[in-house]
């Protein structure tokens, strides 16, 4: 979670051409929206606001123009060659308030020798505090074998945290290494006379 307070200008011009020269600018456009109020169409700093985005489910505190808004980041949208954040849905919060998230999945530990771990869910999606989101939740996979699985009831859930998934939802399999199967050598010889050359001709005798 982000205590990062980042200073947020009322936008006033809107469309493609007010939206790309903002970025030049190095703005943000973004919208706060929640709680039933009308929306505000503002513009933040682009360097900030991106680098508070990289923790997830951040929780912005917005000054605009005075006013405070404490904001979750619900939509970002990003360049797809650049990866630069292009514009921002916020969600307004109120401390104490709970809300629906995803949290990503963080795997620790080392398997047993020879098995191998498939995540089958990457994230979870859990209800918590708006001011106390967890930025990921901890599957420990410390010698598990080949045939164990964790599922979503395995998790341990930090205080306030609570799962809006099946408990028997399958987070991750532990199974044995696949092997591809690259077929059996069929016993045929290359004669001295058909050696392909580098070129991917053949040699002619003599050369």
């Amino acid at each position: 979670m982000s205590d990062l307070t980042l200073p947020a200008e009322v936008r006033t011009e809107f469309g493609k051409g007010a939206a790309r020269r903002a970025r030049r600018e190095d703005k943000i456009p973004a919208v706060i929206y929640g709680h039933g109020a009308d929306p505000i169409h503002v513009l933040l700093p682009s360097k900030a606001t991106t680098l508070a985005l990289r923790t997830s489910n951040a929780l912005l505190t917005l000054d605009v123009e005075g006013e405070k808004h404490l904001a979750l980041a619900k939509y970002v949208v990003r360049n797809p060659l650049k990866r630069i954040v292009e514009h921002l849905d916020l969600l307004t919060v109120r401390s104490g308030e709970k809300v629906t998230v995803d949290v990503y999945i963080h795997v620790e530990g080392e398997l047993a020798p020879g098995a191998v771990m498939n995540l089958e869910h990457n994230s979870v999606e859990v209800e918590a505090e708006a001011t106390h989101l967890p930025d990921s939740l901890t599957v420990n996979v410390e010698g598990r074998t080949v045939g164990e699985h964790i599922h979503a009831s395995d998790i341990v859930l930090p205080k306030g945290v609570t799962l809006l998934i099946e408990a028997d939802t399958l987070i991750v399999n532990i199974s044995e290494p696949t092997v591809q199967d690259l077929g059996e050598d069929d016993g045929e010889t290359v004669a001295e006379g058909d050696v392909v050359a580098a070129s991917g001709e053949k040699s002619e005798e003599g050369e």
